[in-house]
């Protein structure tokens, strides 16, 4: 049976609309706090967990001067983590800010906090390996691009949004191909395309440049197949890559937010390509 792509899952929600996802079971599951020798975290199952189930993991960087419980806010993630059966956890920054590559931060060593981080998940709750993906809004974002490059191998999928590499761009990622799916608004002002310096000493990085740099990590020769539109976003993939793994480039002609819809989108393309990854690689 031939997996879902990017295509796929975006015809079906502009067909389909958001009735045809079942709804999320009635009881929820209050977010709870955690915290590491470098850090914090929160976390919140899915509603209706049996308490025994294995759970895919998603990993979301909230954005600058935040703190993961505002992730904890953004009801189309949770209702989606609910739907998805999926363990939602959201870390803190220091200071309300990352330490990623090229950040103005450098108050922690982001990429072993990734590594504290994810062990501690997994000896509270029983992570699903196969299922273990990262995402974040704005400086989330460049924080979801830096543990792909980091740290690829520690998840199978990746969904930033409206937030990429900052300057200089990384010439090669040592954690080798990934799965991403990025979203970007082409209004966005705040984090824009092409980027923007901050200050005199800092700059956000370009987009199109960042997702050149992944082609060629993922070995996705030829042009992309152009998805078809749902609402307002429109994708393009990269999906015959050598490397087994799938890139995508969706945009929407919004400013810097999350579009609506985004969740549903992220979390089907993620199942997809874990599901291929582990049918790929079954060890």
């Amino acid at each position: 049976m031939p997996r879902p792509t990017v295509r796929a899952l975006l015809l079906t929600l502009a067909v389909a609309g958001p009735t045809a996802v079942a709804p999320a079971p009635a009881r929820a599951i209050e977010p709870a706090s955690y915290t590491l020798d470098d850090g914090s975290y929160m976390a919140r199952p899915p509603a209706g967990w049996d308490g025994r189930r294995p759970l895919p993991l998603l990993v979301f960087f909230h954005g600058y001067r935040q703190q993961g419980s505002a992730v904890m806010t953004i009801a189309q993630l949770t209702a989606a983590a609910d739907r998805h059966g999926v363990l939602l956890v959201a870390p803190d920054g220091l200071g309300g800010s990352w330490a990623h590559q090229g950040s103005p931060s450098s108050r922690r060593d982001e990429s072993a906090f990734i590594d504290a981080l994810l062990a501690d998940i997994e000896r509270r709750w029983p992570v699903d390996r196969s299922r273990r993906w990262a995402a974040g809004f704005s400086q989330g974002g460049s924080m979801a691009w830096h543990a792909a490059c980091f740290r690829g191998r520690s998840f199978t999928a990746f969904m930033p949004v409206a937030g990429a590499f900052w300057r200089p761009h990384p010439d090669q990622c040592p954690g080798g191909p990934v799965n991403l799916l990025h979203t970007h608004g082409t209004a966005d002002t705040v984090v824009p395309m092409a980027g923007r310096p901050i200050g005199a000493t800092f700059h956000q990085g370009d987009v199109r440049e960042g997702m050149a740099l992944w082609r060629d990590e993922d070995a996705c020769g030829g042009k992309p197949v152009r998805a078809t539109s749902a609402g307002d976003v429109d994708c393009e993939a990269w999906t015959g890559c050598g490397s087994g793994r799938e890139l995508g480039l969706c945009l929407h002609p919004g400013g810097h937010r999350i579009p609506q819809g985004w969740a549903e989108l992220a979390f089907g393309w993620a199942e997809a390509v874990s599901s291929r990854l582990a049918a790929d690689d079954p060890c």
